[in-house]
């Protein structure tokens, strides 16, 4: 198994008892973390290694298919959210979604932007418009995240969800022409003092006209 698969593995017991609050204290104790696997029926609650996941955490996203390994059983899950007191330094609690393999899946993946556009280098700004993009695909399938290379854009450019790269097997759930990134220019500001100055000067000509007219 190579670090990179190694790295999307967990092992873990399977919590059949001493639930509650002070259950969980107790388990935290040990060293361990409680979590629940939901999905396909009931939900399956499990304790995991804390150290384990601490080491393997920072390499999940909401997108990782991970392999949880509880006694013979195997569960292919997606991590939801986990609890952390970052005061104490433990994990309190960790959530599954267990999927089925063969079975389409639908959810959400990170779009990451590689590159520096021609525009911002010749002074434009940047502007990420889609941060992430709704997918459905097979487990195997499912990208961590889609990466769009904006090292062309211009100023006044933007690029669309048609030149996001897709890997086969991955349906975009988003009309095609829906914008991930622009690069606009900046506009020159007229400084505050300016603008009241001018302000001023047209307010006084148009009374100076007015008195005008009135004199007439």
């Amino acid at each position: 198994m190579s670090e990179k698969s190694q790295k999307k593995q967990l092992s873990a017991q399977l919590r059949t008892e001493d639930f509650g609050s002070a259950g969980s204290r107790r388990v935290i104790r040990s060293g361990r973390i409680p979590a629940v696997i939901y999905g396909k029926s009931a939900p399956v609650h499990i304790t995991l290694d804390a150290k384990e996941f601490g080491n393997k955490v920072r390499h999940f996203s909401e997108t990782t298919l991970l392999t949880i390994t509880a006694g013979k059983k195997e569960f292919d899950c997606l991590m939801k959210d986990y609890q952390e007191d970052l005061l104490k330094g433990v994990f309190r609690h960790v959530d599954f979604f267990e999927v089925t393999r063969g079975q389409t899946l639908r959810t959400r993946v990170g779009i990451v932007l590689e590159g520096t556009p021609v525009g911002v280098r010749e002074g434009g700004v940047m502007e990420q418009i889609l941060h992430e993009i709704e997918i459905e695909c097979l487990p195997k399938d499912l990208p961590e995240v889609l990466s769009a290379d904006v090292t062309g854009l211009g100023l006044n450019e933007s690029m669309q969800v048609s030149a996001l790269v897709v890997p086969a097997g991955v349906k975009l759930l988003i009309d095609p022409e829906s914008t991930v990134v622009t690069v606009k220019s900046i506009k020159e500001e007229v400084p505050a003092a300016e603008t009241d100055a001018a302000a001023e000067a047209e307010v006084t000509t148009g009374a100076a006209a007015a008195d005008a007219k009135a004199v007439e």
